[in-house]
């Protein structure tokens, strides 16, 4: 069972100079066709943008996260509380 792609079309004026560019440019790449040339190149470039928008937004996720993290800080835990007793304990021991 074979899944059916929906192909659509996609129609462009372009400037002679620009069209003399990239047939010279899918040529020297060794495409098989212009369009083939512009596809490939056009999708590798949208997927650079977006894979770029999406490590910003994580990143400006990650900021919102670490700045809530710093104004709005957990209460310390059992084992935080017990760590830092020992500690004063052990600096009040090597002060005196």
């Amino acid at each position: 069972m074979s899944a059916v792609i929906e192909k659509t079309r996609f129609d462009t004026k372009l400037t002679k100079v620009q069209k003399e560019l990239f047939e010279q440019a899918a040529q020297l790449g060794g495409y098989r066709t212009l369009t083939d040339f512009v596809i490939s190149t056009a999708q590798e470039k949208a997927k650079a943008i977006v894979e770029q928008h999406q490590l910003l937004l994580a990143s400006e996720k990650d900021k919102e996260i670490f700045f809530d993290a710093l104004m709005n800080p957990p209460a310390p835990g059992k084992r935080l509380l017990q760590a830092a007793e020992r500690y004063r304990q052990v600096y009040d021991q090597v002060k005196s």
